[in-house]
């Protein structure tokens, strides 16, 4: 029987994936027909994005599994009309793009690079940044993305905490869990790098009081989500030297609004939603051996267990 699948996610996204998801399903010798438009009873895989136009999955009454694009599932996972397996997006290019963006910019704090990039006056300060295991790192978040990156800045010497609403264990890296846990990676942290889900229990994770737990003149990366931050409170403690500059990927409005006090902040790097995407090759792989293991009866890979939340 040919397997109907459905690509679900906006049309731009379509020419892209296309091509490399026909060749990827190609080579799993299943039978398929691969479309952006099947009448929903007839389908059996619908390839997503949450910004699809796709919101109620009761039609799709056949279909055996929502993979998603993203590795963020938060705007999928409460769907009430959604009641068949989902699989989130890992590897794909995700994880490997996130830790590159993390340790490049984790490096460039660590090493005080911009002082040197931008020297307009031609000062000349012979100080040498410490190594990295006296720098304190703490990563916050330790699923699929935040392991990634925690264990990377480890192996390069770093001393990494890291924190996750359950516990966790990662080599090199002390893990911390809980609302004591959280204080406990956050206490004099010089650099902090949040990659946790956008849920209710996370928002304003950095805020005031948290911040105030940081080393004297901290630093803060965010690939995560734009509402992990207290915007407010960033901004005043940019703005007392509690932080020393903050680097930014993810905002609250995205476009971040041409107003937004971030863009002009000498003490805030923007970067437009880039630290890490999909790339279709490899993410056609995943989603390619995603079907193949539905149609031959084996276990879904990367499936979101939504009774112990996401």
């Amino acid at each position: 029987m040919t397997a109907n699948i459905l690509f679900a996610a906006r049309p731009d996204r379509w020419a892209e994936y296309e091509k490399p998801l026909r060749d990827a399903l190609d080579k799993t010798g299943v039978s398929y027909s691969l479309s952006t438009e099947f009448p929903p009873e007839e389908v059996d895989y619908i390839i997503y994005a949450p910004n699809s136009e796709v919101q109620d999955f009761t039609p799709f009454t056949r279909a055996k599994a929502v993979l998603n694009l993203w590795a963020g599932v938060e705007h999928v996972a409460p769907n009430p009309t959604l009641d068949i397996p989902l699989a989130r997006m890992v590897g794909g290019g995700l994880t490997e793009g996130m830790v590159e963006w993390v340790t490049g910019h984790t490096l460039r704090h660590h090493l005080g690079m911009d002082a040197h990039i931008v020297n307009p006056s031609h000062h000349w300060k012979p100080s040498p940044p410490p190594l990295a295991h006296e720098r304190a790192v703490t990563v916050l978040g330790l699923g699929e993305l935040g392991r990634a990156c925690a264990t990377t800045l480890a192996g390069l010497g770093f001393r990494v905490s890291g924190w996750s609403r359950s516990p966790k264990s990662i080599e090199n890296v002390t893990c911390h869990h809980g609302e004591s846990g959280l204080r406990d990676a956050l206490q004099d942290s010089e650099i902090i790098i949040l990659l946790l889900p956008n849920t209710p229990a996370t928002e304003n994770t950095l805020n005031a009081e948290t911040l105030a737990l940081t080393a004297p003149g901290a630093f803060v990366i965010n690939p995560g989500r734009g509402t992990l931050i207290d915007d407010d409170a960033l901004l005043a403690a940019l703005d007392s030297g509690r932080v020393a500059h903050a680097t930014l990927d993810v905002f609250r409005q995205e476009p971040l609004p041409a107003d937004h006090p971030y863009w002009s902040h000498p003490k805030v790097t923007v970067t437009p939603h880039i630290a890490s995407d999909t790339r279709p090759g490899p993410a056609s792989e995943v989603i390619a051996e995603n079907v193949r293991r539905g149609e031959t009866g084996a276990p879904f890979l990367h499936l979101v267990d939504r009774s112990a939340g996401y």
